[in-house]
């Protein structure tokens, strides 16, 4: 070590281990700088051992490579390692079809150089593999605040993202939060498409159990491969569209996507601290907070949506007014079906009568729009099917919810009362959706990221309207809009990316639970680099600078000095008194205390001589 390093005293022993870990993974030997020739006691010619005077390969001759490395201690402390080189590493399993790239750090500087340094990284290393460099930055490195993400296909895509800088794709933000509350929202009915989260369900196995799990008990209660309807073949995509705008089919389909949504997002310990769902998206909270067991709360979804199903049609329509305004226009037969904002309310009822308030509103030009649904929720036309679905409740021991969640029939905390009685369903089936009470209930919880479990971004949207001068807000959705294209797990990978920016604590190993990933090689910390050097004074002018140089002293006698008090020997004190002794002079070192004037003046009344010195900015007589 020492003719490679120099001497480094109590870190030798350390530093080659260090040498010595890099020589058994790089598979060579590295040379004994400045070595000419061996000492000749050492009979070199006739032992196994040489001198590696350069670089070399390490054979390993059909064994593992293995070393020793020795530390001696000046006190007798000895210490020796055996090492031996790890077993050859299986290549990286197939991941995701997207990664997600993470960076942070303490200044805005540091980020902007460790951005262009993983540029650089990946283009001196284009057969990295990209879902071991993306394993590498999130669970191997530290978060700041200031961060950074995005998401890419390949090195190639993200070389490219990162020199184009695309706002699009990549996100950067300053955010000193950590470990902020979730809260999840699930979707109601009207969000459905064909091909929900179909690449998730392909890619992901926890979501493809729950979904499997769902459809095979769905199987009883429909009488169909709920399945064939999610994810049709392209000859049946017609028909699966006509399936699921009937509520007997779109209600499980909802439940069944946002109760594996709920369930993968709990794999990655992406937790909640509060839910509320709109409508029939209540039932998926009330699932996983215990109310009733996924079997039971499968057959109530599957009945509720047949029960509605063989109602009659009706009609609903979001009207842009308050609750107060628009209860005060409503005739009998028209019901307030939601109040989801302060001024946005659905009302439903039979076709004929919603017909003719929308071409009332029209008249008097207020804003509103037709809903793409089939029944009229919500509403006094649901009244027939009550006392049936209160009997199927009453056989299911519905049990006190664990976890916190908001009722739509309150618009506040669901109680243990509300949620074990089967009446309180009955009524969630029939009144008015409080949704808007309940997202000011949740805005109440500080710095809570509001995250959309299902379908689309509605819910995401009427919160943020509501979220106004409630602080720095986040109202984020797992699934893609059905007018959106793109890839489904590129889309939950950009959430959880913002989820990772506003500061929510993700368990990145068990995002990778399911994949062999291995850490490697990627550029660390880039330390903002800042000069604190002094500079010197400059002078007047070169003549002037010249007169300070001091001159070289010829005598070598002089040039060896050291300056010293010179030593004599102590001076007897006189036993004097010196208030009657007339004539001597005295050097006072005057305090600031007060002690050092009274005894001049006490003195010069005895006739002394005194000569008086105080603390000042310069020499001055006193």
């Amino acid at each position: 070590m020492k003719t490679n390093i120099g001497h480094l005293d109590a870190a030798a022993g350390i530093t080659g281990l260090i040498k010595t870990v890099l020589a058994l993974e790089n598979k060579l030997l590295p040379p004994s700088l400045h070595f000419e020739e061996p000492n000749p006691e050492i009979d070199f010619k006739n032992s196994p051992f040489y001198v590696n005077t350069k670089l070399s390969e390490w054979k390993a001759d059909g064994h593992p490579r293995r070393a020793g490395v020795s530390s001696f201690g000046i006190g007798g402390t000895n210490a020796h390692v055996l090492v031996e080189e790890a077993p050859v590493q299986k290549a990286s399993p197939v991941s995701r079809p997207w990664q997600l790239l993470v960076l942070s750090a303490k200044t805005d500087t540091a980020l902007e150089t460790a951005t262009r340094n993983l540029a650089a990284h990946l283009k001196n290393y284009p057969d990295v593999i990209l879902a071991d460099a993306a394993f590498t930055l999130l669970v191997g490195r530290r978060r700041f605040t200031n961060r950074r993400f995005f998401v890419c296909r390949n090195i190639d895509d993200a070389v490219n993202t990162i020199d184009t800088l695309d706002p699009k794709r990549m996100f950067t933000a300053v955010d000193k939060c950590e470990d902020r509350p979730i809260v999840f929202m699930f979707s109601g009915q009207g969000t459905q498409y064909v091909n929900m989260a179909l690449e998730l369900y392909r890619v992901e196995p926890i979501f493809r159990e729950k979904v499997d799990l769902c459809a095979e008990i769905f199987k009883v209660h429909l009488g169909i491969d709920l399945l064939d309807v999610l994810y049709p073949n392209e000859h049946h995509i017609d028909d699966a569209r006509h399936l699921l705008t009937q509520t007997s089919i779109a209600q499980p389909a909802l439940f069944t996507i946002e109760y594996a949504l709920a369930g993968l997002l709990d794999e990655w310990s992406i937790r909640t601290r509060a839910m509320i769902g709109h409508s029939i998206g209540e039932y998926v909270a009330a699932c996983l907070a215990g109310v009733f067991s996924p079997e039971e709360a499968l057959s109530l979804v599957a009945m509720r949506g047949r029960l509605i199903q063989d109602l009659p049609c009706g009609a609903m329509l979001t009207v842009a007014l308050p609750e107060e305004q628009i209860r005060s226009m409503l005739g009998s037969k028209l019901s307030l079906a939601a109040v989801n904002g302060p001024s946005r309310c659905t009302i439903s009822g039979p076709e004929a009568d919603v017909a003719a308030f929308e071409n009332e509103l029209v008249s008097k030009e207020i804003s509103c729009r037709r809903l793409h649904v089939s029944h009229a929720f919500h509403s006094a036309m649901m009244e027939p099917i009550l006392p049936q679905f209160i009997k199927q409740l009453e056989k299911i021991h519905l049990k006190s919810p664990q976890m916190r969640y908001i009722s739509n029939v309150t618009g506040t905390w669901i109680k243990d009362t509300e949620a074990t009685d089967p009446a309180y369903w009955a009524r969630h089936l029939r009144q008015t959706v409080r949704f808007s009470d309940g997202i000011a209930e949740l805005l109440k919880i500080p710095d809570a990221i509001l995250l959309e479990v299902g379908p689309g971004r509605t819910l995401g949207r009427l919160a943020l309207q509501q979220a106004t001068g409630a602080g720095s807000r986040y109202a984020l959705s797992t699934l893609r809009h059905p007018e959106e294209q793109g890839s489904d797990v590129a889309f939950l990978l950009n959430t959880l990316g913002r989820l990772w920016l506003a500061g929510a604590k993700i368990d990145w190993a068990q995002f990778f639970r399911n994949e062999n990933r291995h850490r490697i090689p990627v550029p660390t910390y880039p330390f903002d680099h800042r000069r604190y050097w002094i500079e010197p004074q400059k002078t007047g002018g070169h003549q002037e600078s010249r007169q300070h140089i001091p001159q070289a002293k010829s005598e070598i006698a002089d040039w060896f000095y050291l300056p010293s008090w010179r030593r004599t020997t102590p001076l007897k004190p006189k036993n004097i008194d010196i208030l009657k002794t007339k004539g001597l002079s005295w050097l006072l070192f005057i305090d600031e205390f007060g002690v050092g004037a009274a005894a001049a003046e006490r003195l010069k009344k005895a006739g002394q001589q005194i000569v008086s010195v105080v603390v000042g900015d310069k020499f001055t007589d006193v």
